[in-house]
């Protein structure tokens, strides 16, 4: 890419509390001309905190992502600073991000990485269990037998185990976790990381399951599982 040309920005943003924005985050959304946003309604909430006021807001998300990566690194050999955030947290950790830096790097752009809080190491610090090295695995497939292979490999294993899932599947998960890597297995449910209602609930899958199975659940989990520490807590 030529001197003169843009720069394309790849922006971790809060996941919660927008008060968890970096500096450098805040500057380069300030230095921004466009800001691909997976949600254009959430990033104007942040921005706004924030006084950013970009010329332009692009809508950047997985079911779009194909056809915008292509014109994201345009604007930027066109000049433009573009930056690119997730609806919360980090870009292509589970969410979109990965299209458009595969197509920067093929047009010999390098992309400019601002990194920030994520749930995923919120849930490695918060968990309770083993963190020095852990296995993620974001969302488990839809799909009963996919899903079960998973499990299947997480009882084999002696890392810990970090997952994805939503508020309407997730005593189904703990369900499946206690069938496929044990009772006693120790677990972690993690929701609304850093927000008003952020709770985390540890201990035993069994025990785990008899705390939630009569709860109306919302918000967005991450869940730790460890085959090899026992939870007493």
């Amino acid at each position: 890419m030529e001197k003169n040309k843009g720069k394309l920005s790849i922006v971790a943003t809060p996941i919660g509390n927008l008060e968890d924005m970096t500096y450098r985050a805040v500057r380069i959304l300030k230095e921004a001309d466009i800001i691909a946003a997976e949600d254009t309604r959430k990033a104007k909430i942040l921005l706004n905190k924030y006084e950013i006021a970009p010329q332009k807001i692009y809508s950047h998300h997985i079911r779009n992502e194909h056809k915008t990566a292509g014109g994201i690194v345009d604007a930027v050999f066109s000049g433009s600073k573009v930056a690119v955030i997730s609806e919360a947290g980090c870009p292509c950790v589970s969410d979109p991000g990965f299209l458009v830096i595969r197509e920067a790097l093929k047009q010999q752009i390098e992309p400019e990485f601002i990194p920030g809080v994520s749930s995923l190491t919120f849930a490695a610090m918060a968990s309770g269990l083993p963190s020095e090295r852990f296995t993620f695995y974001g969302f488990l497939p839809a799909k009963k037998g996919a899903r079960h292979r998973l499990l299947g490999e997480i009882s084999d294993s002696e890392l810990t185990a970090l997952i994805f899932e939503s508020p309407v599947r997730v005593k189904r998960l703990v369900t499946e976790i206690i069938e496929f890597v044990g009772a006693e297995c120790g677990l972690s449910l993690m929701r609304e990381a850093t927000k008003m209602h952020e709770e985390i609930i540890r201990g035993s899958a069994e025990t785990v399951l008899k705390r939630i199975e009569d709860r109306n659940l919302k918000g967005e989990f991450v869940i730790a599982v460890s085959t090899k520490y026992k939870a007493d807590y």
